[in-house]
């Protein structure tokens, strides 16, 4: 865990909500000068705080409407667990996947065109994945609360930084 005080989480919040601030925005966003800003910044990507920079697309703008939330059993004694995981890297349709505690063995966030290309992802692909046992989805109505940015603030609060 890298050390962070106020100053790094006062960077970190403002490239959270706007990750294309120039050094001199930057800078005049949390109110230091633009030398040390940088310095600072540069310290946070090394460490790899800021892993990356990225454009957020709105899906339902690029044809890809119909969003799910799938849950994916395997069978144990398949162990297939290493092979599911390195599979789930070349498919597109699958923006996230988590590895769970509980019933389910992961669980994936989907996107897809409609409901034929979601049809033809499950039967063609997922379904025909050595070891997968039982498939469950869900499908997002409406995103009520979507973002990714870290709650920051609560650390500051809890005196990490």
């Amino acid at each position: 865990m890298i050390e962070l005080d106020k100053i790094d989480l006062k960077i970190l919040a403002a490239l959270q909500e706007n990750g294309r601030l120039s050094n001199l925005e930057l800078a005049d966003a949390i109110n230091l000068s633009p030398s040390p800003t940088l310095r600072r910044l540069k310290r946070l990507e090394q460490e790899g705080v800021v892993a990356r920079y990225v454009a957020l697309l709105d899906p339902s703008k690029v044809g890809l409407g119909l969003e799910a939330f799938v849950r994916v059993m395997l069978d144990k004694r398949e162990r297939q667990f290493a092979a599911f995981a390195q599979a789930v890297q070349t498919w597109p349709e699958v923006v996230a996947c988590h590895a769970m505690a509980g019933e389910m063995d992961y669980l994936l966030r989907v996107v897809f065109e409609d409901l034929s290309h979601f049809s033809r992802f499950v039967m063609d692909t997922l379904l025909q994945h050595p070891g997968v046992v039982d498939v469950k989805s869900s499908f997002v109505l409406q995103a009520i609360k979507q973002t990714t940015a870290l709650p920051l603030a609560h650390l500051a609060k809890r005196g990490v930084a």
